[in-house]
């Protein structure tokens, strides 16, 4: 591998190493002409449905997405999964997908013993509690004794086992592995509440026959750090997948959209001349086209125009921003800057 060495200001030099050749994940994707994305099946309103024609859309396939318009400069060269909570892990490890989008939690355990990386943090969420507003319920602690809908093999039945243990209050699990289906069975009545992350619940209510029938409580039984998942292994996928998501969010804070992509190209401004491949570097640096962050932007939007097109206030689910807000509105947004 060559190696560059510089001058910096005269001090100790600087080794540069010059970028190795692709890993065998970003080599497979390029050969097969297609990224190989999972997102929650068999759907999740505003993250991922298929729509019309079976074109999938929602907030995570727009990950995808962009994922792949940086290595391709295409958004549509993608083959979406539908897996569940259950099936996904296997997925990624034996390389059946090459990325997991789907609303997985970043913890330690995903990170050390399953061997995946997570480059980005695409959304803060908290596990809540969805039940009948006929109840009267106002808080989680009014639970004891009930029956829980909750989904296997992930953290929020581990969640939901400590938060009443803490509480030293009694539930009944009702365990389905299909999302729907576990819907379904709260809509039946089998169980007293559904547990899930806050924002899947907003989901799963938007499918019922009367959505305001049911409430969110206001707790959060745990933090839920979802992030976009990748195998340990390959450096330069796991860099293409992290910086086409930084560009979502940095689009944003520099006041770069859909609409405007063009205008902004023609700007004065140095940092973002070079976000937009006007003057080059970043993208021979990632290794991909210098106007991948342009495609980016111009084919599918910012962080924040895709939050509001699926998960917004005048969306069905009717998500407020809250701490996904950028760092500079409030919120914990907060990328490393593209430079």
């Amino acid at each position: 591998m060559k190696c560059l060495t510089v001058a910096l200001f005269g001090a100790a030099s600087l080794t540069l190493i010059a970028p190795a050749h692709a890993g065998s994940t970003l080599d497979a994707i390029k050969s097969r002409g297609a990224l190989k994305c999972a997102v929650q099946g068999p759907s999740n309103p505003g993250f991922g449905v298929p729509g019309s024609g079976g074109k999938w859309v929602g907030f995570n396939v727009d990950l995808c997405r962009a994922i792949a318009t940086t290595i391709f400069g295409d958004p549509e060269k993608i083959e979406i999964s539908a897996l569940t909570t259950q099936t996904r892990f296997p997925a990624l490890q034996s390389g059946e997908v090459d990325v997991l989008t789907n609303n997985t939690t970043f913890v330690l355990t995903r990170d050390t013993q399953l061997k995946f990386n997570f480059p980005a943090l695409s959304f803060m969420d908290g596990q809540g509690i969805l039940v009948p507003r006929k109840l009267n319920v106002k808080s989680g602690k009014e639970l004891n004794g009930a029956t829980v809908c909750v989904q296997p093999g992930t953290t929020t039945e581990l969640a939901l086992t400590d938060y009443f243990r803490k509480h030293n209050m009694k539930f009944t699990p009702v365990v389905i592995q299909s999302r729907d289906e576990l819907t379904r069975a709260y809509a039946d009545g089998r169980c007293d509440a559904l547990t899930s992350d806050a924002t899947t619940l907003a989901a799963q209510r938007s499918t019922l026959a009367n959505p305001a029938d049911h409430v969110i409580l206001p707790e959060r039984l745990s933090k839920e750090p979802l992030g976009i998942a990748v195998r340990h292994g390959d450096e330069e996928f796991r860099d293409i997948v992290a910086w086409s998501f930084n560009t979502l969010v940095n689009a944003e804070e520099l006041g770069i959209t859909q609409a405007n992509v063009d205008e902004m190209a023609k700007s004065s401004d140095p940092e973002i001349r070079r976000f937009l491949g006007v003057e080059p570097g970043l993208g021979g640096a990632l290794g991909v086209d210098e106007k991948y962050a342009y495609n980016i932007v111009k084919k599918i939007g910012n962080y924040g125009e895709l939050y509001e097109k699926y998960l917004g206030e005048k969306t069905p689910l009717a998500i407020p921003r809250g701490v996904n807000r950028l760092y500079t509105q409030g919120g914990a947004l907060y990328t490393p800057p593209s430079r």
